[in-house]
């Protein structure tokens, strides 16, 4: 949103959970924990790729129940994603004597939605001291002491809950990402940890605001070594994992990713037939842009199923001056207004941490996504300009039909004069008021020379759609079950499409229609 508005998988050592139980009388000392495996796939390399897990039993004991007051329990992990038979620490802190760990694998199951992997045996609770900031760009950080390490042999591919379950009843999750290292033939499913940290407010202070809720007070980076705030995944739980659960429901292969992991190492995106950017995925570094971009011009479809995608030019950093962290890469930098007090600022524009838009190094976002981010709050129907288009097939959908509350909470339009790809063809064309000013937000496509398809969705409830008017759908805006139809349809075209490979090759081309549509050349 604008800063203006708001080892080895034989070896047995590995299979130990491992708890560094720092209670009283415990120490440091590790002992050995039950490590539970629940329908264990094997483990042959196959194993790992989700649709080896599409089969097995799920289970609808997932959700949280109670959350309690904020020191209740809550925890994060020291890699934002692992892959599969990675270890991975945990750091808790609980006013409980003790705490189990439930290891969540969201998928479809049937309809349930997730699929219980693994579960650890009881571990001694602690209650840890609150988040420090650090002087220079307001970054909070827990920086507790590893609580306990769990091994991931045989956990496929995916998205993944960690529920911490303390014995005092209350809950919270710590999202984890067990991410492909191929995705070639594959559809990418790529997550967005960066923006889900960019609006953490743990510890009082997210990029956003500080800790007196003022913008002037904001954090100038954000840190992955503190837990999330309300109920530990709620970003991942509103804008990607109905996305997941649909994508994992459809006989197509998949992948998994991050954009900090997209920024490292583009090596998941060769070869993979489409990559899938999520509901809510606004902060990216320049290195993540221009991966993306390559494998577009390298045949490879992206779909933007949210929208404010791209908007933020961001860092990666690691450790800071004043010591403490688990890791490199954990630090998001984004200085938004305050530019030019970025420390790159002015020696190397391109990495300056402001809107992509922006000078110095502007760069609209609008080149990749073909269209570009105008506004926040709107609630608005969703009207279909291109009926006939592809994508809308078996929805039923006629010129004009509209879907109520389906725009929102931020949208994105065709900007005439901005740069876009071509030929590009907007396929949905909604009027409405943001701030006492009117506009549109588009649904657009557009084809690359190397023959990938692009689509935007234009609106950031896209995904949130997928569940409304369902006891899972949370916060659906008034989305009904006929919205739901046709937003489920749409993408299922969608998917199916892309993952066949360059969609310039199989379905029909883009009709450029900007001109006609907003009577303005481009």
């Amino acid at each position: 949103m604008p800063a203006t508005g708001k080892g080895s998988a034989h070896d047995p050592a590995r299979r130990r959970f491992l708890c560094l139980c720092a209670g009283a009388g415990l120490g440091a000392a590790a002992v050995a924990c039950d490590h539970t495996s629940v329908n264990r796939p094997s483990t042959a390399a196959d194993s790992r790729r989700p649709e080896a897990d599409r089969g097995r039993t799920g289970t609808r004991d997932w959700r949280t129940v109670s959350s309690g007051p904020p020191d209740a329990v809550a925890g994060y992990t020291d890699r934002i994603s692992v892959t599969p038979g990675q270890e991975c620490g945990l750091h808790v802190s609980t006013t409980a004597s003790s705490f189990r760990v439930s290891a969540f694998r969201v998928g479809w199951y049937g309809g349930s939605h997730a699929r219980l992997v693994w579960r650890s045996g009881p571990v001694r609770g602690r209650a840890r001291p609150a988040g420090r900031a650090l002087s220079a760009t307001r970054t909070v950080r827990a920086d507790w002491p590893r609580t306990l390490a769990f091994g991931t042999e045989g956990w496929p591919e995916g998205a993944y809950l960690l529920r911490l379950d303390a014995d005092n009843g209350h809950q919270r999750y710590v999202p984890l990402i067990v991410r492909s290292t191929h995705g070639a033939g594959r559809t990418v499913l790529l997550h967005a940890p960066a923006t889900w940290q960019a609006y953490n407010r743990w510890g009082g202070s997210s990029l956003y605001n500080g800790a007196s809720g003022a913008y002037a007070t904001r954090s100038l980076a954000v840190s992955f070594d503190r837990p999330y705030d309300v109920n530990g995944a709620e970003k991942f739980l509103v804008y990607e994992w109905a996305a997941v659960v649909l994508a994992e429901r459809l006989d197509i292969p998949l992948a998994y990713t991050t954009g900090t992991d997209l920024h490292h190492d583009p090596g998941v995106l060769r070869g993979a037939t489409a990559l899938l950017c999520l509901g809510h995925d606004e902060y990216w570094t320049p290195e993540q842009r221009r991966h993306v971009a390559e494998a577009r011009d390298a045949g490879t479809n992206v779909a933007f199923l949210g929208a404010n995608t791209c908007f933020r030019r961001v860092r990666l950093e690691g450790g800071d001056p004043e010591g403490g962290g688990t890791g490199a890469g954990r630090t998001v930098v984004c200085y938004k207004t305050s530019y030019r007090d970025d420390p790159c600022y002015p020696s190397r524009p391109a990495l300056v941490t402001t809107d992509f838009r922006q000078a110095p190094g502007a760069d609209p976002e609008s080149s990749l996504t073909g269209v570009l981010y105008e506004g926040y709050p709107v609630d608005a129907p969703y009207v279909v300009h291109a009926a006939d288009h592809w994508l809308y097939e078996g929805t039923g959908a006629r010129p004009g039909e509209s879907f109520d509350h389906l725009v929102g909470v931020e949208y994105d339009r065709v900007t005439p004069g901005s740069p876009v790809p071509e030929p590009l063809e907007i396929t949905a064309h909604s009027p409405l008021v943001c701030a006492g000013a009117r506009g549109h937000s588009d649904s657009a496509y557009y084809t690359a020379p190397s023959g990938a398809g692009v689509f935007a969705t234009g609106t950031m409830r896209w995904v949130e759609a997928l569940m409304a008017g369902t006891p899972d759908g949370g916060r659906d805006h008034g989305m009904d079950a006929r919205t739901r139809a046709f937003v489920t349809r749409t993408t299922e075209n969608l998917l199916r499409a892309f993952a066949e490979g360059p969609a310039a090759r199989h379905r029909p081309a883009p009709r450029p229609n900007t001109r006609q549509v907003y009577g303005t050349p481009v």
